[in-house]
Order: structure tokens, then sequence, then C-alpha cells
């Protein structure tokens, strides 16, 4: 892959890195720290990269784990009032305004091994192969994690939104 073919697939994957990154470190200057590591590092682990058609879920992959090895450099506290300041936009879980507190709030409170795949199959579309690959877990791992963030969710909502 030449340079310019990478700065392509990176901008096509631009917007989805922010996401993911978004879900794990929850700000924008982590975000955009763990975004731009990620990118350093593919480009230079390049040669690594066995098969150009998967160049998105390698990427993210790397991204995923720069976003833990940033979490693990900083262990400190947030503010209940820098976490609030720092949540996203309603459009990050596709959602109406209305229901945007309420929903996002319930799936953000997931726990971490649960949220990631929620994110990853729900919100960016990726298959249940591509998320066991980036998280090095097994498909049917992924498959579990994900019926239990909707039995999670469900259970949260219940009796809002139609659920009974």
């Amino acid at each position: 892959m030449d340079k310019e073919k990478f700065s392509a697939e990176v901008l096509a994957a631009e917007k989805s890195m922010y996401h993911i990154a978004k879900s794990i470190v929850g700000n924008d200057e982590d975000c955009a720290d763990a975004m731009q590591n990620a990118i350093l590092s593919a480009y230079t682990k390049l040669y690594t990269l066995k098969n150009e058609a998967y160049f998105k879920t390698w990427l993210t992959k790397i991204l995923i784990n720069q976003c833990y090895q940033l979490l693990r450099e900083k262990k400190a506290t947030v503010s209940y009032e820098d976490y609030m300041d720092g949540q996203f936009p309603c459009e990050y879980l596709q959602i109406e305004d209305e229901q945007c507190s309420d929903v996002f709030l319930e799936v953000m409170n997931l726990k971490e091994k649960y949220r990631i795949p929620f994110v990853l199959h729900y919100v960016k579309g990726y298959s249940v192969k591509e998320i066991a690959k980036m998280l090095d877990i097994s498909t049917q791992n992924v498959k579990v994690r994900l019926y239990r963030s909707r039995d999670l969710l469900k259970d949260k909502l219940k009796g809002e939104y139609g659920y009974a």
C-alpha cells in the first residue's frame, strides 16, 4: 500500500475511528491522541498488514489498543461535571433528541466489555467476525456480549419507548 492509498483509507475511516475512540476514552483530547497514535503506529507497521481488504478492521484494532494504552497511562479520576461535559452528541447513537439522554446514558453506563462490542456492531456496523478480530475474543464471546448488552438495555429501558 502506498502513501496516497494509506491517506485515503485513513480519511475514509476517520469518522468511524473517532466514534470508537470516543466510546472508549470519553473525551475529545484523549480521542485525538489515540487516533493520532493509531495512525502513526499503523503507518510504521504497514508492512504487517497481510490483506489490504481488511485495512479498516486492522486500523480499528490498532486504535482500540491505543485507547486502552492511553487509559492505562492515565488512570485518573474525572469529576462528574467534566464527564458530563465530555458527552458526545445524540447523532453518535443515531437516536432522536427526545430519547437521547435516556438511551445514550444507558448505553454509556454499560460495562466496557459490553459497550464496545455494542457500539462497534450496532452503531458502526462491524460484523461479529470483525469485532472478534479487533478485540481478540471468539465470535461466540462477541455474540454473548451483544446479547447481554441488549438484555441489560432492555431491562434498564423497561416501560419506556415501547418495551414491556
